[in-house]
């Protein structure tokens, strides 16, 4: 583990905690995002940034893919130029089964090991400790690898895509519960019958901070509601791939989107700005977006 070189494609929440927490080891690591702002994290914990993705993947023997849900394949495509054989490529992206097939493809065809691993929860509370489910054919062999890095992996399946169906199922609930507590806890705000929602759900579901759980969910959404409405639409394929109509994940990416185009647009107040998505009240920001829709009127 000491020598080997590991490849960050993707430097945003995700990339830069994995950076900080592998550079704590004394672990090698490099990186590359198409966006420009990333020099000064990268200076801070000694990661060197590649030029390209092709770059990234001649100089390593582990490379990690955590970008937005629509790159998937394409950053496997464009890493898979360089990609040194015998390189485990793990790809962490919510993607759908199909879209890890494909990637997984380009990955195999330029001599690499293509792993999938699917995310089941958050990454900011666990760090690099994120359960982590892998599967396909060489997960098994990163494994123990992989965990004396510091992640806490286990193999889902030998087999492609049972991975990623598991992640892609929870998401269906999880985003999904995101954007429901937006629309329902800003409704209720607006009718001035939050405290007897709250009450009513507290009494249905009482192991659940939901005053907590709101603003939580408010603050992702967000911060995150791009990426999210992403991987929702991974979601919404993977479910057409069951032969169902995805009509609770197509509601939840369009919820999360227009949740993201509000942020974009300063609704809740500037991104970077320190206060940006933090408010520990769900209350301020469902405010935030209320008065944006009575100024629309």
């Amino acid at each position: 583990m000491a020598n080997m070189q590991i490849g960050l494609i993707g430097y945003g929440e995700v990339g830069r905690i994995l950076a900080e927490d592998l550079r704590a080891q004394g672990q090698t690591v490099s990186a590359y995002d198409l966006k420009s702002a990333i020099q000064d994290h990268a200076d801070s914990y000694g990661v060197e940034l590649a030029a390209s993705a092709a770059d990234l993947a001649a100089r390593s023997d582990l490379l990690i893919s955590a970008v937005t849900a629509s790159q998937t394949v394409a950053v496997a495509e464009a890493a898979s130029a360089g990609l040194r054989a015998g390189c485990f490529f793990l790809d962490m992206n919510s993607a759908s089964p199909g879209a890890k097939a494909r990637a997984a493809a380009l990955v195999s065809a330029a001599g690499g090991r293509y792993v999938e691993g699917a995310v089941m929860t958050s990454v900011p509370p666990y760090r690099i400790k994120v359960p982590l489910l892998l599967g396909g054919p060489h997960a098994q062999a990163l494994l123990v690898p992989l965990n004396e890095l510091g992640f806490a992996a286990q193999v889902a399946s030998e087999q492609l895509g049972v991975a990623s169906a598991t992640k892609m199922c929870r998401s269906v609930l999880i985003k999904g519960l995101e954007a429901m507590v937006i629309e329902s806890f800003s409704a209720a705000r607006h009718y001035g019958v939050e405290d007897a929602l709250i009450a009513s759900l507290h009494e249905t579901f009482p192991a659940i901070d939901w005053e907590r759980q709101a603003s939580y969910f408010f603050q992702r959404a967000i911060e995150h509601g791009r990426r999210r409405s992403e991987e929702l639409r991974e979601v919404a394929q993977t479910v057409r791939e069951a032969g169902l109509d995805p009509w609770s994940a197509a509601g939840t990416a369009e919820r999360q989107a227009w949740v993201a185009d509000l942020a974009d647009i300063g609704v809740f107040g500037p991104r970077g700005n320190s206060g940006f998505a933090q408010s520990s009240d769900w209350r301020v920001e469902a405010d935030h977006l209320l008065q944006h829709l009575k100024d629309k009127a």
